[in-house]
């Protein structure tokens, strides 16, 4: 009798267990927000969107006002367009623009909105028309490399 009540607090340890690594998981990977306020949405266009996923968040001032919800291609003006949740609580300008930035240098990217002057405020369905793309770390390095070489060439022609 003794073995099968150790066996049971085992089992209910190690189901708790799970359930914590399960969680921690979840938090992690974006995936899991407890967040259950209303929200409106709104879209943005951006030429690169680098490795933005769904579910990454939308900061201002550092802090998450919401997610994205969803991502996909417009196959006229070929750019990236990205549908942001607001948190109706939060409420911004209708000049306001939307960044990607990432987290530290190799961080997660998320989409950063610099508030606007304007009195009008989005709404559900609005467009933030003035956006900037993700910056690509490739992009950057080829384009150092690119200027390097150039100048070594350029600096080569010189002496002869």
């Amino acid at each position: 009798m003794q073995k099968s009540k150790n066996d049971l607090w085992v089992g209910l340890f190690v189901m708790i267990g799970a359930a914590a690594i399960l969680f921690l998981a979840l938090k992690a990977g974006n995936l899991l927000s407890l967040s259950f306020e209303d929200t409106y949405t709104v879209s943005a266009r951006f030429d690169n969107i680098g490795g933005l996923k769904v579910r990454a968040p939308v900061k201002s001032a550092g802090v998450v006002v919401g997610r994205v919800a969803a991502i996909g291609f417009d196959t006229t003006t070929y750019q990236a367009r990205v549908d942001l949740d607001f948190e109706k609580r939060f409420s911004f300008p209708k000049d306001s623009s939307a960044k990607i930035l990432t987290s530290g240098l190799l961080g997660e990217q998320y989409i950063g909105i610099e508030p606007g002057a304007e009195e009008k405020l989005l709404a559900g369905g609005d467009k933030i028309s003035m956006t900037q793309s993700a910056v690509v770390l490739e992009n950057l390095i080829s384009q150092f490399l690119y200027d390097k070489a150039a100048d070594t060439g350029t600096a080569e022609g010189g002496k002869k």
